[in-house]
């Protein structure tokens, strides 16, 4: 076995690993509302999952929890969203830490 290949992990694995991190932000989205603590649970563990693996964390779910402390959002419970013309992105404001999540966005290009 050469020193290159003992990095990379087998295909089945990133498989296994992608199919699980959905699993359990399905499960938070629909506890989340009763459980809030639970909810934030699962999103720590979709986090162990894709940093043990390195597999990327989609954008979708990216977008569903804070970075800081790791709640889960629940928009209008905890967290509120807004847009930023001047800097064009979407501010999610977590209101357990505080802290302001930025996500960018861009305009589409006129023809």
């Amino acid at each position: 076995m050469r020193k290159n290949d003992r990095r990379h992990k087998p295909q089945g694995w990133l498989r296994i690993a992608k199919e699980r991190i959905e699993i359990l932000f399905s499960e938070a989205r629909k506890i989340a509302p009763d459980k809030p603590k639970r909810a934030s649970r699962y999103v720590k563990l979709a986090q162990k999952i894709s940093m043990r693996y390195n597999v990327r964390l989609p954008t979708k779910h990216r977008r569903e929890f804070c970075h800081k402390c790791g709640v889960y959002f629940l928009p209008g419970e905890n967290c509120k969203i807004r847009t930023n013309q001047k800097t064009q992105c979407i501010e999610y404001f977590c209101s357990d830490c505080k802290q302001v999540n930025r996500f960018g966005y861009s305009k589409e290009k006129k023809k």
